[in-house]
């Protein structure tokens, strides 16, 4: 079972406008949106959708509304579509799309649906750096930034659940092929599908049952100097950081998070570790330290200034 990564997340929402100003602020392209709700895609077609909590295509919620209502994984192949409705008709419902999509619960009542990836070619410029010791990445008398740079989310990274039973959890994915990259012990895995080898594309948090629900959400930025500027240029439209900018320990990401009327935090990350089978998965408990390596706080633009320097 190919499963390549996260093609799409699904919310129903009570204010679409709010929304649809959250998602535009963070850097997503609008795509056929009207007041019902619409697509918001990064760089390579991965996506935000929302809809109306009340719209009756949308999957029954597992809580109140604004909340996550589908995770849509992309695969490589029909066959790997076929595997996947086989290995979860084993023991569940599984309804199949005009489009051949494969659609289904988990073992949490996670909405979850598989489908050819929608996912493109694109160009976006490389984060090149110049280091001591090291050859320069970066052309002689070429910037390294400049005020009006780009910094747009490239691919949709990952999800993180808040889940009542972490262990029974991690065993459905495994089930669909996903391996355990880490561990928080006594909270949850950090999860990677057969088809990736970002560090996770899917977190499970041990909560209790009544916080189920999505957590937060990511998408890829270029650099920890995009997640920096677009988080700058996010908090400037007025909406408020939650938790960051830093950089995590598992999975070595940057990250920036906010807060949002999507019913769960939306995050910027960046410089993901990549990993394959001969990968030792690491166990560590939940604490601030083990968190995040460092932790940024930020104020106001400033500059060093004083009177010019007294003549001798």
């Amino acid at each position: 079972m190919n499963i390549i990564g996260l093609d799409a997340l699904i919310f129903g929402v009570d204010d679409i406008q709010a929304c649809t100003h959250c998602l535009r602020d963070y850097g997503l392209q609008p795509v056929d949106v009207d007041s019902e709700g619409g697509r918001f895609e990064a760089l390579d077609g991965t996506a935000v959708i929302i809809r109306r909590a009340d719209d009756a295509s949308l999957p029954a919620a597992i809580g109140p509304a604004p909340s996550i209502r589908e995770t849509i994984y992309g695969v490589a192949s029909g066959a790997d579509l076929e595997a996947i409705a086989d290995e979860l008709g084993r023991d569940r419902l599984v309804i199949r799309g005009a489009d051949g999509s494969v659609h289904s619960v988990d073992d949490m009542g996670f909405a979850i649906g598989f489908q050819i990836s929608v996912r493109r070619p694109y160009s976006a410029p490389a984060d090149l750096t110049n280091a001591p010791g090291h050859a320069p990445q970066r052309p002689v008398n070429q910037p390294g930034i400049t005020p009006d740079m780009q910094a747009l989310p490239r691919t949709l990274s990952h999800v993180v659940y808040f889940v009542p039973d972490a262990l029974k959890a991690e065993a459905f994915y495994k089930r669909l092929g996903f391996m355990t990259t880490d561990t928080f012990v006594g909270a949850g895995p950090f999860m990677r599908p057969a088809g990736s080898d970002d560090h996770h594309c899917l977190f499970m948090i041990q909560t209790p049952p009544h916080m189920k629900g999505c957590e937060h959400f990511t998408f890829h930025m270029g650099s920890g100097t995009e997640v920096l500027l677009a988080g700058r240029r996010f908090e400037q439209q007025g909406w408020t950081s939650f938790w960051g900018p830093g950089r995590h320990l598992f999975g070595s990401n940057w990250f920036w998070y906010f807060n949002s009327p999507l019913g769960c935090h939306i995050e910027y990350d960046a410089d993901m570790d990549k990993h394959d089978d001969a990968w030792q998965a690491r166990q560590a408990p939940l604490s601030a330290d083990n968190s995040q390596l460092f932790l940024f706080t930020s104020r106001e633009k400033w500059f060093p200034s004083g009177p010019p320097p007294k003549q001798a």
